[in-house]
């Protein structure tokens, strides 16, 4: 598997192609952003914790399992980008944690039947096969497991930081389908290999303020996909130049960023 680890899907961006791998170093330094109760709310429905076995697919460079590594559950995480996986490993070796890592994509991971008591998606689902993917990962886990879908987004209707921020991503990137986000449930497919395999059990949807400063805003938002993950070298220059003059005018110093977190349990169907 080769540093170069292009994804193009349909349904996101309209098919443009992205490379996580290419924006690892801000992703490591800019986008391990969730407050504490993004991680305790999922402690307290008893997941991810003391005694468990948990997968996390998409890890990136690692934000979940690092963060949640003292509830003192057993992570492996898991990436398709060998770079953030890269990241991950020094991050986590910087601070003393037995977390394993491997660069592997959702639809190779295979571990035996009845292997995981969680399985968790961090800002990532969409980007699956899913009818490969939802088989697998029932299989994988415990009858009694959970899959565990997370995520956070910017109000950009609501932030005028934001929303002036996203205008920015669209000049540069017009086929970028990550803006105009408004509070819902967390995406998923329409399709039978879902549904099939899993019901969903919970759901919540919470607003939360997140701290920023204009340059680890500036390094956010060039962390995203339609900045860091698909603009040459060049381009993403000259947006950063632009987005920090931009921050100059409109927001201080230090800011928060109004967003919304979402969580979604899902469990096994019993045959």
């Amino acid at each position: 598997m080769g540093d170069n680890m292009e994804i193009s899907k349909s349904h996101i961006d309209s098919g443009n192609s992205f490379d996580w791998g290419r924006t690892s170093a801000d992703y490591a330094l800019y986008r391990d952003i969730y407050p504490e109760i993004f991680y305790q709310k999922i402690a307290d429905r008893g997941l991810c914790i003391k005694g468990q076995k948990i997968l996390d697919l998409g890890t990136g460079t690692g934000v979940l399992p690092r963060n949640m590594y003292h509830y003192g559950g057993e992570w492996l995480g898991t990436d398709i980008s060998e770079n953030q996986i890269e990241q991950a490993k020094i991050l986590a070796e910087k601070s003393g944690m037995d977390i394993k890592f491997e660069a592997v994509s959702a639809e190779n991971v295979n571990a035996p039947d009845n292997t995981y008591d969680v399985i968790t998606a961090c800002q990532c689902f969409w980007y699956f096969d899913h009818k490969i993917v939802m088989p697998e990962l029932k299989r994988m886990l415990k009858p009694d497991g959970r899959l565990l879908l997370l995520y956070m987004a910017w109000l950009p209707f609501e932030d005028r930081i934001a929303g002036e921020s996203e205008k920015l991503v669209l000049k540069y990137s017009p086929k970028w389908n990550g803006a105009g986000e408004t509070r819902h449930p967390i995406w998923l497919p329409d399709e039978k290999s879902v549904f099939d395999n899993f019901e969903i059990v919970y759901h919540e949807e919470y607003d939360l303020k997140v701290p920023f400063t204009r340059e680890s805003w500036n390094g956010r938002m060039k962390a995203c996909r339609g900045v860091g993950a698909s603009l040459s070298p060049e381009k993403v220059a000259q947006w950063e130049k632009e987005h920090k003059a931009l921050l100059e005018q409109i927001a201080p110093e230090s800011f928060e960023i109004l967003h919304y977190a979402a969580i979604m349990e899902l469990r096994p169907r019993k045959d």
